[in-house]
């Protein structure tokens, strides 16, 4: 049996971490520099590396989605932060951490309750683990996102049951097509989702279900690729 809170609650009494800020109005208007939208010092497009993909750091190598971390300090040690941060006693062996742009999840084993392994049993004592260390993760998610910049969430699993606590739904805006429109509606119309955005939360889960050993090549690929560009001279 698996239970999530409602997705939106990100109440910071869970330890969700700190929001982060709208950007600042520069002398150009809302959300630009001074040379006006779009541009940034000295007229350039995109920023100093002249025109490209979008963010600061364009120009002609910057790779597609790679401007979306160029702000973001490196998670690259952040299971092992955790691992010394978080007390001994609180899982069995080492927590699952999966981390994306904007959250660090946090999700360990609870050590099981004496003579009772009920699922009643496993959902209070996950609620007790809930409520006896919420000031001290709070304290634990502090320090992460001061040096992650991202927000941490928690979770726990005991047995069968898994929950997690206050964790982020982040919107995704994106437009389709007729036809992808239509693979939406066919599951809203037959039941599958309540809504569009239901449907396409769905499909992505569906995608990352059957492609798992791929993504993650993907992705150690990607993080490869990034620390050669990190290692490569200054311009």
């Amino acid at each position: 049996m698996h239970k999530h809170d409602n997705p939106s609650d990100v109440s910071p009494e869970d330890g969700a971490g700190r929001g982060r800020g709208r950007g600042r109005r520069g002398p150009g208007g809302p959300g630009f520099g001074p040379g006006g939208p779009g541009f940034g010092p000295g007229g350039m497009p995109f920023g100093p590396g002249g025109p490209g993909p979008r963010g600061r750091r364009g120009g002609p190598f910057a790779r597609p989605g790679g401007w979306q971390q160029a702000d973001l300090p490196s998670a690259d040690d952040a299971t092992a932060w955790f691992t010394g941060r978080l007390p001994g006693d609180w899982f069995v062996g080492t927590p699952t951490i999966t981390i994306d742009r904007e959250e660090i999840l946090v999700v360990g084993e609870l050590p099981p309750v004496d003579g009772e392994d009920s699922a009643a049993a496993a959902e209070g004592r996950i609620a007790r683990f809930r409520e006896q260390t919420r000031s001290e993760r709070m304290a634990i998610a502090d320090a992460a996102q001061a040096r992650y910049g991202r927000k941490v969430s928690w979770g726990a699993t005991l047995g069968e049951r898994r929950e997690l606590f206050a964790h982020l739904a982040v919107p995704v805006m994106t437009r389709l097509r007729q036809p992808q429109r239509q693979v939406l509606d066919t599951l809203v119309d037959a039941g599958v989702a309540r809504s569009r955005s239901e449907a396409l939360a769905w499909a992505v889960a569906l995608v990352g279900q059957h492609t798992e050993a791929w993504l993650s090549e993907l992705r150690e690929k990607m993080a490869e690729v990034d620390k050669l560009r990190a290692q490569g001279p200054s311009l």
